[in-house]
């Protein structure tokens, strides 16, 4: 499921390093430009819950191989569009892609592997961050062969993703943890919490959609070059990944909610670190606020899933997709502040902003290990497993 996640998230970095080439090729403005951006954007993260609403009314697994493989064919027709409509027709099929994988995935992994499940969360998610970071690899090396062949193979990781999440039948044995126990009947709905975990999350995506997006400039601003803005964004990417896999482990000695409110406290010096310490501790700082930050990210999937336990899918694309998309929306006040006074000041806001979320996760409760899901739809979705 993790390699299965790489191959589909591949996809959403593609977009933006496609912006470049199209600009070159096609002649495209700005405006344009923007345009393909955000009708991926609003696309993966906006419809994520209509789709989670779906897997929870009926188990689909069979979605999964589905939208990984329109996520690859949109990015590919891509290089088949003759004008601008169809070049975005084409992107917006690979960002509806995007949205129907996430909550039917994380639903499918959380069931499957039942308990609290933040470990297995972690490992999928690190898939996640790995497919994004290649992208602008996979972008530069195939169109780099010429002609259409270039763009069909932007395709190659979503042929190998839906081989990954095909489901198959579960060897007969013993039942996983979660699955077996028909029984037991889900924790009832905490929506309360819910709600506060989900403004926890949109913090931490603008703090984070904050550095990712101006890191690099910020760098350059304090004379440090383009390459030094690249190895910047470079480290804050590394963290991100370390952070992600690490948040399991640390759920797994502390709880999931302590976790989080102590990763949010950690994160507010790095933050201030970035803006405010010498140049080569910044590569440092970057990495440290990263891990930070990403340490919550797959305890907050679970956490969602626990507060709604009937809702698995639900929850997973409101944590995974909508709140994500809201925290974005925050860059271009960011770059407005920026024109108007400068790129550190409107970036101080940043710092402060972790102390909120260590705040708002302060009044989290933490659920009961693994809250069990539905006895109908652990069964239905316990028959198959995607191979991996």
């Amino acid at each position: 499921m993790s390699a299965g996640h790489a191959c589909v998230d591949v996809y959403q970095g593609a977009v933006a390093a496609l912006v470049p080439f199209l600009v070159a090729e096609r002649s495209y403005g700005y405006a344009a430009a923007s345009g393909i951006v955000l009708a991926a954007s609003l696309l993966s993260s906006v419809v994520q819950p209509l789709f989670g609403v779906l897997t929870d009314r009926r188990p689909m697994p069979w979605l999964i191989p589905l939208s990984t493989a329109a996520a690859g064919a949109g990015i590919a027709l891509v290089g088949a569009a003759g004008d601008y409509p169809a070049t975005v027709a084409a992107v917006a099929l690979s960002g509806l892609g995007v949205a129907a994988y996430h909550p039917a995935a994380a639903r499918l992994v959380r069931t499957t592997v039942g308990g609290a499940g933040h470990t297995a969360m972690s490992w999928f998610a690190l898939g996640g961050n790995i497919g994004f970071a290649c992208a602008p690899l996979l972008v530069v090396g195939a169109l780099s062969v010429s002609g259409p062949a270039g763009w069909w193979l932007l395709a190659f990781p979503a042929a190998l993703g839906v081989f990954l999440n095909i489901p198959r039948p579960r060897p007969a044995g013993p039942a996983a943890p979660g699955t077996a126990g028909a029984a037991a009947a889900p924790s009832p709905e905490d929506r309360r919490a819910f709600l506060r975990l989900s403004l926890v999350v949109i913090v931490r995506s603008v703090v984070f959609v904050g550095l990712s997006t101006f890191i690099g400039l910020y760098v350059r601003e304090r004379g440090g070059g383009e390459t030094a803005g690249a190895v910047a964004l470079f480290a804050l990417f590394a963290g991100s990944a370390g952070g992600t896999l690490l948040g399991g482990r640390l759920a797994s000695r502390w709880g999931r909610v302590t976790t989080v409110r102590r990763a949010y406290a950690a994160a507010a010096p790095a933050v201030a670190g970035v803006l405010f310490l010498p140049l080569p501790l910044v590569y440092v700082c970057a990495s440290l606020a990263a891990a930070a930050l990403y340490v919550p990210f797959s305890l907050q999937v679970t956490l969602g899933q626990d507060y709604l336990p009937t809702r698995m899918g639900t929850a997973s694309g409101v944590t995974l997709g909508l709140t994500v998309s809201v925290g974005g929306l925050a860059s271009p006040l960011i770059a407005a502040a920026a024109d108007a006074a400068s790129l550190r000041t409107a970036l101080l806001p940043l710092t402060l902003l972790p102390l909120a979320a260590w705040a708002l996760a302060r009044r989290l409760p933490e659920p009961r290990a693994g809250a069990e899901p539905a006895p109908a739809e652990a069964e239905a979705e316990a028959e198959t497993t995607p191979a991996a």
